[in-house]
């Protein structure tokens, strides 16, 4: 039985939407390797109850997406989960593709008309000559 057909694959799951709003704390300058492959590091303190600090990648051409802002602005971060193995450990990491401007101010919209009850008419007093039930052969 291929229980595929009745479950997503957990890649699906995760792809739904994964962002994450807070205040930047930290970003690193860009790490440039042998390979040509370029990374940059930031992190965002959440504002949570409970705040935590969560580190993020910038790959490739990406790095700049995070140089516009500064330590203390308010972003959001859109991002992908990243797994991998390296000598039978295991590594996840948080890689951002998108990175908005959280306090940017949304377009204006007007806002409703202020409810107003509708008026009700009294109703009229119901007919007091009812006519007897009729005998009929339905069942209800």
């Amino acid at each position: 039985m291929d229980l595929g057909q009745y479950f997503y694959p957990f890649e699906l799951q995760l792809l739904d939407k994964m962002e994450l709003t807070g205040r930047v704390k930290v970003i690193k300058d860009e790490q440039s390797f042998a390979s040509g492959f370029t990374k940059r590091e930031f992190v965002i303190t959440t504002e949570e109850q409970y705040p935590n600090d969560i580190a993020f990648e910038l790959l490739k051409e990406k790095g700049d997406l995070i140089t516009k802002y500064s330590q203390g602005d308010r972003i959001k971060v859109s991002f992908d989960i990243r797994g991998r193995e390296w000598q039978g450990k295991y590594f996840n990491s948080l890689v951002a593709w998108k990175i908005d401007n959280a306090d940017a101010v949304a377009p204006q919209q007007t806002p409703p008309a202020a409810y107003q009850q509708p008026q009700y008419q009294q109703a009229a007093p119901a007919p007091q000559n009812f006519a007897a039930p009729v005998d009929d052969d339905l069942p209800f």
